[in-house]
C-alpha cells in the first residue's frame, strides 16, 4: 500500500487516515489513488464516515464503491458487532484498492462486482453459526474473527499460520474473480492444466481434505490448497496479493535492500512475476529476522517453491492481462 501526502501541508498520510494533524480533512478517492480535501464539493464523504471511519468518496446512493458491495450488516443490537464491521470494512477496502491498482472494479471496467455479506456469531437474538465462503458472487464473511482474541484463538485451534481479515477477504474474493476470469473462453483450459479440474465434486473433496489433510507440497502453498483446485487458486491469489502489496509497502516507506525495491517502485505496475516475488521474500525474510530481536512471530512464514511460484506467475498474468491495458 502506498503512503499519501496531506493536500494541505504535504505531511504523510495513511490509509485509514481521515484528516492529517494540520487539522485537514480528507477523503481517499480510489481511481485516483490519492486523498483529496474534504471540503471539495466533487469529494464527498461515503455516508459510513461517521458511522465505521470510512473515508472513501460517496458514489451512488451516498455510499463509496466498497461500502456499496455490502448487501448484509453483522447484527449491530449486539454492542461488539460495530467495532468488528469496522474493522472488516477496513480491509475489505484495502483489498479493493490493491485490486483497482490492476483496474478491477473501477468505473472502466464493466464486469460484475462482488456482493458481501458481512456476519456476527455474535446476535442479540444468541450465537449463530456462521460459515464464510463464496457462492456465484454472494462472498459471506464472519466478522467475528476481526477480533483479536478470536483470531488468535482460532490460528492455534486450526494450524493456519496466516489468518487475518485481510487474508479472508483476499482468499474469497479470489473465488469471485476465478468467475470473472472464466468468462475468457481461454483461461479454464489454462488453469486446469496447472491447478487441476476445478469440476471435480467440491464437497467430496472438503470432505476427504477435512478427514484427511495433506500438508502443503510443492505444487501447494497451503495444506488448504490441495483440498480442491478451487481453494489452490483462491490461496495462490491471496498469497500473490499479499506479496505483491508486501513490496509496494516496503518501497513506500522506503524499506529496501540491495536488490531492491528502488526508490518509487511501484509493484502493481510490474508485470515481472518472479522479480517481485523474489524481492518480496528476502523482505520478508529481514523483517522476520528483526521479528525474532522482539520475539514476535514472522512476517510470512510460508517456503514458495517452484511449483507454487509457476501458479502465482500464472495468476499474476491473468490478473493483470485480464484488467489492465498494456
Amino acid at each position: 500500500m502506498q503512503i499519501f501526502r496531506c493536500p494541505a501541508c504535504g505531511a504523510s498520510l495513511y490509509f485509514h487516515n481521515t484528516g492529517c494533524t494540520c487539522g485537514q480533512q480528507v477523503v481517499f478517492a480510489p481511481d485516483a489513488q490519492v486523498m483529496l480535501p474534504l471540503a471539495e464539493a466533487e469529494a464527498e464523504p461515503c455516508a459510513n464516515r461517521e458511522v465505521i471511519g470510512c473515508n472513501w468518496t460517496a458514489e451512488t446512493g451516498g455510499l463509496c464503491r466498497s461500502c456499496a458491495m455490502t448487501e448484509t450488516l453483522p447484527d449491530l443490537r449486539e454492542d461488539g458487532n460495530r467495532p468488528l464491521w469496522e474493522t472488516s470494512e477496513l480491509a475489505k477496502r484495502w483489498m479493493l484498492a490493491n485490486l483497482i491498482r490492476w483496474g478491477w472494479f473501477t468505473p472502466d471496467d464493466p464486469g460484475a462486482r462482488p456482493v458481501f455479506r458481512l456476519l456476527s456469531e455474535n446476535t442479540a437474538s444468541g450465537e449463530a453459526d456462521i460459515v464464510m465462503g463464496h457462492a456465484d458472487g454472494l462472498i459471506t464473511i464472519n466478522v467475528t474473527e476481526a477480533s483479536e482474541a478470536v483470531l488468535a484463538e482460532r490460528q492455534e485451534e486450526l494450524g493456519e499460520l496466516y489468518r487475518t481479515m485481510l487474508g479472508h477477504m483476499r482468499h474469497e474474493t479470489a473465488h469471485f474473480l476465478f468467475l470473472r476470469l472464466s468468462e475468457d473462453p481461454a483461461f479454464p483450459e489454462a488453469f486446469r492444466a496447472l491447478f487441476g479440474d476445478e469440476r471435480e465434486d467440491y464437497g467430496a473433496a472438503l470432505q476427504r481434505h477435512y478427514e484427511a489433510p495433506k500438508p502443503a507440497d510443492n505444487d501447494h502453498i497451503t495444506s488448504y490448497a490441495t483440498a480442491h483446485p478451487h481453494e489452490d487458486w483462491a490461496e495462490t491469489i491471496a498469497h500473490l496479493l499479499h506479496l505483491i502489496d508486501l513490496v509496494d509497502s516496503a518501497a513506500a516507506a522506503q524499506l529496501a535492500l540491495p536488490d531492491g525495491p528502488e526508490p518509487g517502485h511501484d509493484a502493481y505496475a510490474s508485470g515481472d512475476t518472479e522479480h517481485e516475488i523474489t524481492m518480496a521474500i528476502d523482505l520478508a525474510i529481514a523483517i522476520n529476522h528483526v521479528n525474532r530481536a522482539m520475539d514476535l512471530p514472522d512476517l510470512y512464514p510460508f517456503v514458495l517453491t517452484q511449483g507454487v511460484r509457476d501458479k502465482l506467475d500464472f495468476a499474476h498474468g491473468w490478473l493483470r492481462r485480464n484488467a489492465t491495458t498494456p
